[in-house]
């Protein structure tokens, strides 16, 4: 059993997603379920591929399916991406290595990884490899940042292809997303699976490989924890090349502060990014009618994911 906040707004979320629409009608999309993306420690990575029946646009949006850093086919639940579906897009949902057992980091790089593998594949899934949006709630808003801020281009020295290609993405949409660990709710306050977020520490539990132990230990250095939580960090990694970014956030949300979306926005800004912040007043960590923002995404990658 996850402890209360444990679910961050995970799978429980699908419990205030209206799937009572999706019920007794003949869905207008296909889904390709559990394909491996990437392997690691002997565990396959998967991603669902939801394509639209009719008016397919060609243009991809990578949904992350993760809640308080926790990932579960099981959390993939339609009803979050029926929009796009509505609108021509094809969705993504990407499962990534999940807490407890992986941490942040792994998380981030799972990630890539997955942003990779869908661009290498684009021509096989009638996307357009040069437009692909990505959105998330509470931990998968916080790992969209990351994607935005952080993708790479890859590298050429690679000896899978597809680490070779580039996990950019060209515009984000999301929820309540963490931006800064380390300056959580006011500067100087550190959230790294302490204070706020003392209910998640398994996520923060990073670790490194000792070849002498041939082991992974628990990294307790301090100093080393807290250059971990810069780097996970999205608000260390804007610049001018960042995609546009809207984020939806409440200003009474307890477990994600809206100090931390108005400081990234604020910086998004400053480096001339189109950046958008919709705060909903008297909102918490989600809320019960939060599909009806779903279209706000929608009509934010119908104006940036076009040629």
């Amino acid at each position: 059993m996850y402890r209360r906040g444990q679910w961050f707004l995970i799978v429980g979320i699908g419990l205030l997603l209206w799937t009572s629409l999706l019920h007794g009608a003949e869905p207008n999309y296909t889904r390709q379920e559990d394909v491996i993306y990437g392997r690691k420690f002997g565990t396959a990575l998967t991603l669902d591929i939801f394509s639209p029946k009719e008016g397919a646009k060609g243009k991809g949006i990578i949904w992350v399916v993760s809640g308080g850093w926790f990932s579960s086919h099981e959390a993939v639940n339609q009803a979050f991406i029926a929009e796009f579906l509505n609108r021509g897009y094809t969705v993504f949902a990407v499962v990534h290595g999940s807490q407890p057992k992986f941490t942040i980091p792994e998380c981030i790089a799972d990630m890539n990884r997955a942003v990779r593998f869908i661009r290498f594949h684009a021509k096989d899934y009638k996307i357009d490899a040069d437009y692909l949006g990505i959105t998330g709630a509470s931990a998968g808003g916080h790992l969209s940042l990351m994607q935005g801020t952080a993708g790479d281009l890859g590298d050429s020295k690679a000896k899978d292809p597809v680490d070779k290609i580039s996990s950019r993405v060209q515009a984000v949409a999301c929820f309540f997303p963490p931006t800064d660990f380390l300056n959580y709710g006011e500067k100087g306050t550190e959230a790294l699976g302490r204070g706020t977020l003392k209910d998640f520490r398994a996520p923060f539990d990073f670790q490194e490989y000792d070849p002498k132990l041939r082991a992974f230990v628990l990294i307790t250095d301090e100093e080393k924890r807290r250059e971990i939580g810069r780097k996970i960090s999205p608000i260390n990694h804007v610049s001018a090349d960042d995609p546009p970014t809207l984020i939806i956030h409440g200003d009474a949300d307890k477990l994600v502060p809206i100090q931390q979306v108005e400081t990234i926005i604020a910086k998004l800004k400053e480096a001339s990014v189109p950046a958008e912040l919709v705060v909903k007043k008297s909102a918490g960590h989600g809320w019960p009618d939060l599909l009806k923002d779903i279209p706000t995404f929608a009509d934010w990658f119908d104006k940036y994911l076009k040629k």
